[in-house]
């Protein structure tokens, strides 16, 4: 694959990524999105989160999360969305437990539209 067409891919996914933040934050009321553009940024900081601080935090909580079967990650994911929110102006979550369901319809939204976030898939 050439480099032309694996940049337009990730653009692609990141615009995917931008509509499923907006869309989420349109099914919860305890999450605000201000406009596209900030869903889109919302997304990139979300898959460059998960491509450099997710592996680390993951490798720090392998007891608890083996002990939980893995329900650890998703705390996790809610406390990256917690980062991004204090990160991005436009961006509000209301709680842990906002981010938490945040996380989980966007992951399904995600996994409906096709969108691959974060690192790359062999």
């Amino acid at each position: 694959m050439s480099k032309a067409s694996e940049t337009w891919g990730i653009l692609v996914q990141i615009l995917l990524g931008g509509l499923s933040v907006l869309i989420t934050s349109y099914l919860l009321p305890g999450v605000s999105v201000d406009d596209f553009l900030t869903g889109i940024v919302i997304a990139a900081l979300i898959a460059l989160l998960n491509i450099t601080v997710k592996p680390i935090l993951v490798i720090l909580t392998i007891p608890i999360t083996i002990v939980t079967l893995g329900l650890f990650l998703i705390v996790i994911n809610a406390l990256l969305i917690l980062i991004a929110a204090k990160i991005i102006n436009g961006f509000t979550v209301d709680g842990f437990w906002w981010a938490v369901l945040f996380g989980l319809i966007l992951g399904l939204i995600n996994s409906l539209l096709g969108v691959s976030l974060g690192a790359k898939q062999a």
